[in-house]
């Protein structure tokens, strides 16, 4: 082995040196090369940039899996490269729990046909959730993670080659100070050009490297836009398959209604909603569901129209239905053969079947 001891010797004069002038600094004993402003505040936007870069991405894994211990169990799995396994999300296991338990209480009932289609709306949700997180770990985590274990690794590599070379600077200024024969002099001129030279030139690559931050702020927003977007996706998504939901459970309000009365006869008298959407939207109040039945019989056995509040926003599933609008005010009537879950609906020249359950007759 090549074992030059006056290399060593070198070394260990250099490294005592910087010791010396960094303790002389903190005691004030030494000057110290200042840097430039523009360098120092590209150094301050640096070290902000990285701090909250930290911090957004450490919420935005919170955000994305809520439960610390299965964080902790994907951050060992990837410092391992090993594929964590694949688990049902909370979404997915509540659709499964519902599906299940419409299949034991007959899906041919009212409430395990509900119970089987809000489970399978709960897998779509985890299904879009799953795809949401996917996208937001790739487009946007990733990027972040990548400028502080790559980009920011190199900008403190440099900056602390910038200290040391500054640090050489200032020695080789006190040794010069400290010169008294023309000799010493002359020595310590000539390295005081050298460490000046090496010092600009590494404040010239730190000072380049700063400024790529600049290009690590304008991709950061386009990952920002990215996230943004798989958000509005996924939250779409969801709203998309609650109101189609809310369909399909508002299609049989009548077995729901029953059900629930027939459950509670024999009991203490409760005031069950006659709707079957979801507990977002407001009760009907003001009129008891028996008062509002009479009121919907009277004008089926009747051939004249009544004048009705809309209670909720209604989207038509078909060209036969009319679409409705909360707190508007239309015209219904009765139509010979049409289901009793269902009313003809008029506004001004618009006509077409309107669900009972989102209307409230007017006197």
């Amino acid at each position: 082995m090549d074992f030059n001891v006056k290399r060593l010797a070198a070394d260990a004069g250099t490294f005592l040196s910087r010791a010396v002038q960094f303790t002389e600094e903190k005691l004030g004993q030494a000057e110290k090369t200042e840097l430039d402003a523009h360098l120092e505040n590209l150094l301050v936007r640096a070290e902000n940039t990285k701090q909250w870069t930290e911090r957004i991405m450490k919420q935005t894994e919170v955000l994305l899996q809520p439960n610390p211990n299965v964080r902790l169990e994907e951050f060992l799995y990837e410092k391992l490269e090993k594929k964590a396994p694949t688990r049902m999300n909370n979404h997915e296991l509540l659709g499964q729990s519902m599906i299940e338990s419409g299949n034991e209480f007959g899906p041919g009932t009212a409430y395990g046909n509900a119970l089987t289609k809000c489970g399978e709306t709960e897998k779509q949700v985890g299904g879009a959730e799953r795809e949401f997180i996917h996208s937001a770990a790739i487009n946007f985590l990733t990027p972040f993670r990548n400028f502080l274990e790559g980009d920011f690794k190199t900008i403190l590599k440099e900056r602390k080659l910038l200290q040391v070379k500054r640090l050489d600077l200032d020695a080789a200024k006190t040794r010069l100070k400290k010169a008294r024969m023309a000799d010493a002099r002359a020595a310590a001129e000539q390295e005081l050009r050298m460490t000046q030279s090496e010092f600009d030139r590494q404040a010239e690559i730190t000072r380049l490297l700063l400024e790529g931050v600049s290009s690590t702020h304008a991709h950061h927003l386009r990952c920002l836009n990215d996230f943004v977007e798989a958000q509005t996706t996924y939250y779409a998504q969801c709203y998309q398959y609650m109101v189609d939901l809310q369909k399909q459970l508002g299609s049989f309000p009548s077995s729901f209604s029953n059900n629930n009365q027939s459950s509670v006869s024999g009991g203490a008298s409760i005031s069950v909603p006659t709707i079957a959407v979801s507990a977002s939207l407001p009760n009907p109040s003001g009129h008891g569901s028996s008062a509002a039945s009479g009121g919907f019989s009277e004008l089926r056995s009747s051939s004249g129209s009544r004048k009705a509040r809309v209670l909720y926003d209604y989207d038509a599933a078909s060209s036969s239905e009319l679409s409705l609008l909360a707190d508007e005010v239309i015209t219904v009537s009765s139509v010979p053969g049409m289901d009793s879950d269902w009313l003809m609906g008029e506004r001004g020249t618009q006509k077409g079947k309107v669900p009972i359950t989102y209307l409230e007759l007017l006197n």
